[in-house]
């Protein structure tokens, strides 16, 4: 790649990391050792996790006054897709805020780089990575913590926050607490962007990502991602025309229905062979890594 944000760490390593035979976890160790970023891994029901933070922290620890930040991305990918933006982009966006975060000696905040996010047709969230991890969590104590995961953010000008999570917790009795807590992440992300300046921001229904996992496991999580400006605008029309058209979005199984042609093309490409690193919008890459950095400082 031409394109300068494709040099130095993490992003050198970023055309192997999509290569069809690359070893994922083994190029994220690493960038990690390249950038002498404290971590480690946790294995858990077939899945390899890695946490990256600013000093050894065990689970359930309390960072400071306030919440801990945790950042997610999933670093696994659809079969026979280079997964450029899912969930690549994702992951070394978050890795650069890692990398930033250290640097700057941020403290109370991890990232998470989660395996496991994509699920096979007839699995359930049980078997998702972020599910069996939010139990971990749930038991340590550690719902505690705001945990926002980032995914499909390589392409694109516009931040959406996901109310996805919010829409289907109004559908289920006993949920009002999550709720609360989703509602309370959502407001942290739009005070966020806010405070950045950000112009180009959306609260709107998304496809799910961990955000799935951690819900079922009974916690709160907000999913943040990116689209192109010119693909916002129809979306919102759409909702506002028939807002059951949200169930479309969050469901894979009814994204292949007859209405697929109404759903963004960035979210229709994900998953196949078309997600290459051609259609990364790189220069709204640093839009991402500054709201991620700014949710950590607070």
């Amino acid at each position: 790649m031409n394109n300068p944000y494709f040099r130095g760490v993490p992003w050198q390593r970023f055309m192997e990391f999509i290569s069809p035979s690359a070893d994922r976890f083994a190029v994220i160790k690493k960038i990690l050792e390249e950038a002498a970023l404290p971590h480690r891994v946790i294995e858990m029901a077939g899945s390899r996790h890695i946490i990256i933070t600013s000093s050894p922290v065990s689970p359930g620890q309390t960072l400071g006054r306030r919440k801990p930040v945790i950042l997610v991305a999933h670093y696994d990918r659809a079969e026979g897709s280079p997964g450029a933006n899912d969930n690549s982009a994702g992951v070394f966006l978050l890795l650069e805020t890692a990398i930033k975060l250290e640097s700057g000696k941020v403290k109370n905040w991890l990232v998470i780089l989660t395996d496991k996010e994509e699920l096979k047709e007839g699995e359930g969230l049980e078997i998702q990575g972020a599910y069996t991890l939010g139990l971990s969590f749930k038991n340590t104590k550690m719902e505690n913590s705001s945990i926002f995961c980032f995914d499909a953010c390589g392409v694109g000008d516009t931040l959406v926050i996901s109310t996805t999570a919010d829409l289907l917790l109004r559908k289920e009795k006993g949920g009002e607490k999550l709720q609360k807590s989703v509602l309370e992440l959502q407001k942290l992300a739009l005070d966020t962007a806010r405070n950045l300046g950000m112009v180009k921001v959306l609260l709107a229904p998304t496809p799910f990502s961990d955000d799935a996992g951690f819900l079922r496991a009974g916690l709160a999580a907000q999913n943040i991602t990116m689209l192109p400006s010119e693909e916002c605008n129809p979306l919102v029309a759409e909702l506002r025309k028939n807002p059951a058209f949200a169930e479309v979005l969050i469901s894979a199984e009814s994204r292949k229905s007859s209405r697929i042609l109404s759903i963004p093309e960035t979210w229709r490409g994900l998953n196949s062979p078309s997600d290459s690193h051609l259609r990364l919008t790189p220069e709204n890459f640093r839009t991402v890594v500054r709201f991620a950095e700014e949710l950590c400082r607070g």
